[in-house]
């Protein structure tokens, strides 16, 4: 086993007294205090979290664009300069390699982020893919440290820090700008279900950045956040999970995300056969949909676990956990279309043996009063 690897805000990490983990081949703060009250700061103040473990990939070139259109499911080369998609990368047979979201940059320059177990799955296949196009793909997985500051105070905060047009910067956009001194690439994206930003910076500029951004947000409630209250966050927010809700053994369409696959954009893109037969088959008659459950009692589902009806298996949850803003346990699962619908009575999870009750509900769980 190789040692993991640790971001440049590591002995950070450390001094504040976090918990760390192994996270996808990383050293990562899981919690530094109680997760509920990491949770319940972002839902109502502000979280600062290290997101140094993302991986990106830059491709330039004058047919970076079409390159990109190509290796991914999106229509990426009609992208504006300045805006973000969410999109994803699939294999020959449909399946999803990774979920990302890529960033246009300039004219000839786009960023690709992939979640970080899957980087270099991504690195390889846009690699390939891009190869016979005039672009040129870059691992700048070490160029970036990522700090991302969420939560309802979070543009009060970065605003002290920066003259950025803070005001100006849509939701799935981002500019450069220079925040507490640190050059910085200002995101307006998140993984939480609130407003915030994310800040790709040299690794060398972290410990300066999140120091500066601590003293601003002292006084508005910010604290330090783990992978814990990310994942309840992300949750809560129906956002799916590499390696949960998305695997290589579904396509888009299964996960009930086909709107990310664009069949109208100019050329072929790996996975388009697949991908339309997949869409037919979603259409005439639905696989198992992705359903959110809210428990009845207390006892709390994890990945895996299987949701019953009537004595039979109907599905599987991906995800689950106690909702801190619910005060109740939820979870994310694939369930067959005929128990897909809110408020379906007879629907309960196994756990342990006992079939617990829950209520199908649509997901999000939880979505911010914009």
């Amino acid at each position: 086993m190789s040692e993991p690897r640790r971001t440049a805000l590591d002995a950070l990490h450390r001094s504040l007294g976090a918990t760390m983990t192994d996270f996808a081949g990383w050293d990562m703060p899981l919690r530094y205090a109680s997760e509920r009250d990491e949770h319940t700061a972002v839902r109502t103040r502000a979280g600062l979290f290290d997101l140094s473990h993302m991986g990106e990939i830059t491709v330039t070139g004058p047919a970076a664009g079409e390159a990109l259109d190509h290796a991914l499911v999106g229509h990426i080369s009609a992208l504006a300069v300045g805006r973000a998609r969410y999109t994803m990368i699939c294999a020959p047979d449909g399946g999803i390699l990774d979920d990302l979201i890529v960033y246009r940059l300039g004219e000839q320059e786009y960023m690709v982020v992939a979640n970080a177990s899957n980087a270099q799955v991504v690195l390889d296949a846009v690699t390939e893919r891009a190869a016979g196009f005039e672009a040129a793909v870059r691992d700048d997985r070490d160029a970036y440290a990522l700090i991302a500051v969420q939560g309802p105070e979070s543009p009060g905060i970065l605003a002290s820090l920066t003259d950025a047009d803070l005001d100006g910067l849509k939701y799935y956009a981002g500019l450069p700008g220079t925040v507490a001194g640190v050059s910085a690439l200002i995101a307006r994206t998140g993984y939480t279900g609130e407003d915030g930003f994310e800040l790709f910076v040299a690794p060398a500029d972290a410990e300066k950045l999140w120091q500066a951004l601590t003293e601003a947000g002292a006084d508005a409630g910010l604290v330090p956040c783990g992978l814990s209250c990310r994942d309840t966050l992300r949750l809560e927010a129906g956002m799916p999970l590499y390696g949960n809700e998305l695997t290589t053994a579904l396509t888009p369409f299964d996960a009930g995300l086909g709107r990310v696959v664009k069949f109208d954009k100019p050329g072929d893109f790996v996975g388009r056969q697949a991908l339309a037969a997949a869409a037919e088959r979603a259409a005439a008659e639905p696989p198992r949909k992705l359903v959110g459950l809210v428990a009845e009692g207390r006892r709390v589902p994890r990945a895996g676990y299987p949701v019953v009806a009537g004595g039979a298996v109907i599905g599987e949850v991906t995800s689950g956990a106690p909702s801190p803003t619910l005060g109740k346990p939820i979870a994310m699962a694939y369930v067959d279309a005929a128990h897909a619908a809110p408020g379906i009575s007879g629907v309960g999870v196994d756990i342990r043996g006992t079939h617990e009750p829950y209520e199908v509900v649509a997901l999000p769980f939880y979505k911010r009063q914009r």
